[in-house]
């Protein structure tokens, strides 16, 4: 067996942040939705001896997934940046005239234990549609999580 099979350590997703216009954001629990994937167009077509072909092709587009992040809640929402974006957005909408108005570019950046940048994902025009907060209990002890769900435009891993 060569010994080059395995020359690098797994990633960990241990820790990650969010970065918006480079800065960051928000410490994150948990991210789901970091699907890069194309649009596939499909055609179906008849054979010169009569059999049924499908044939699937590059749709010219990426799709864009709904990036959902979970974190621990902030203690003072209106000191928060995500829930100050959130309320922007919520009390003034988002301009059709104007595309880059309240949409934002941003990352979701990996570590690795020794606080190495190992993995990015780059996402643009974003921004946050949904903010749940888990269920309370007075018999847990557990941290408030809330989860964020940000719809954006494009999608690329870029290291």
């Amino acid at each position: 067996m060569p010994n080059d099979l395995i020359d690098n350590d797994p990633l960990i997703a241990q820790n990650f942040f969010l970065e918006i216009d480079g800065s960051v954001v928000s410490i994150l629990a948990s991210v789901s939705g970091l699907d890069v994937e194309m649009e596939v167009a499909s055609t179906q077509q008849v054979g010169k001896d009569g059999k049924s072909q499908t044939i699937k092709t590059l749709a010219g587009r990426n799709k864009a997934p709904d990036l959902s992040l979970v974190r621990m809640a902030p203690p003072d929402s209106t000191q928060d940046k995500m829930w100050g974006w959130f309320n922007d957005i919520m009390n003034k909408g988002i301009l059709l005239s104007d595309r880059t108005n309240n949409r934002k570019n941003g990352s979701i950046v990996m570590y690795d234990s020794t606080h190495v940048e190992v993995a990015r994902f780059n996402f643009t025009n974003g921004w946050p549609s949904k903010i749940s907060t888990d269920q309370l209990s007075v018999d847990s002890n557990d941290p408030v999580k809330e989860t964020i769900t940000l719809t954006i435009e494009s999608l690329a891993r870029v290291k």
